[in-house]
């Protein structure tokens, strides 16, 4: 399905970790999208010559698709002018989005278990997939290694704890590198092959889904690549002058 330009509105804004706010908006009719895929923002243009990444934005859908909204949610960052001109947007002002894109998305093949590997704004897309599982009472086998500094910079745990009383089949960590969580099932230390092990009873066997920031995605592929693991990467890369998720799917690295 080609993109198209849709009206929406902001329907509200609110913090959902330390510096990260998640923006929720009106879902236009006739948008149909898949969790895990992404959209663009467009805001008014504030001047004719403005630069595209000034009133432009590319986001996973936070959202699923069985919400009543769609959400994106970002880290904020001062020197961003569009992030800025969000933060600052009124509740109800109207906007543009244009959809879709991407297939960092759930395989539909529920043979093989899925493990997530992620780290901070990169759970967004993984936010959309669990929801829409959840949902649906699909038979994916889902496991969420969460990796943050501190619980306080960690987006969506209370929605991911709820998906997991709701869901048999989701199985939710959490990983922390500077200070410990008050679940006594949290683990402390970035993701390490030992802590995937302790997770996850046979490691060949998933399909593992990565995203997150640049090194970590990088790190989390150097990790798995000395054994023959598909991997689905997702990270952030610039495209026509915007930050936009930038996916590779269905990479098999090593050799076994």
């Amino acid at each position: 399905m080609p993109a198209a330009r849709y009206p929406s509105k902001l329907i509200e804004k609110r913090p959902i970790a330390a510096g990260t706010m998640e923006f929720r908006l009106e879902k236009p009719a006739g948008l149909h999208y898949r969790a895990g895929q992404y959209f663009d923002i467009f805001l008014r243009k504030p001047a004719p010559d403005a630069e595209k990444s000034s009133y432009a934005h590319g986001f996973s859908f936070a959202s699923a698709p069985c919400e009543p909204h769609i959400a994106a949610a970002t880290r904020l960052r001062s020197g961003s002018a569009f992030k800025n001109a969000l933060r600052a947007l009124p509740d109800g002002s109207d906007l543009e989005i244009e959809a879709v894109w991407g297939d960092f998305t759930l395989r539909k093949d529920t043979s093989r278990p899925v493990v997530f590997l992620t780290g901070g704004i990169g759970v967004t897309p993984v936010r959309s997939m669990v929801a829409q599982a959840t949902h649906d009472r699909t038979q994916h086998g889902l496991t969420l290694l969460f990796a943050n500094r501190t619980p306080a910079d960690a987006p969506y745990v209370d929605d991911f704890r709820q998906f997991a009383r709701d869901n048999p089949n989701f199985t939710f960590v959490q990983a922390y590198t500077r200070t410990a969580a008050d679940d006594p099932g949290a683990e402390r230390g970035r993701i390490t092959t030992d802590m995937i092990r302790r997770h996850v009873a046979d490691v060949q066997a998933p399909v593992y889904y990565i995203s997150g920031p640049r090194a970590m995605v990088a790190a989390m592929r150097d990790l798995l690549g000395s054994g023959k693991h598909r991997l689905i990467l997702q990270i952030p890369c610039l495209v026509l002058g915007r930050s936009t998720p930038c996916q590779q799917p269905g990479r098999v690295l090593g050799h076994g």
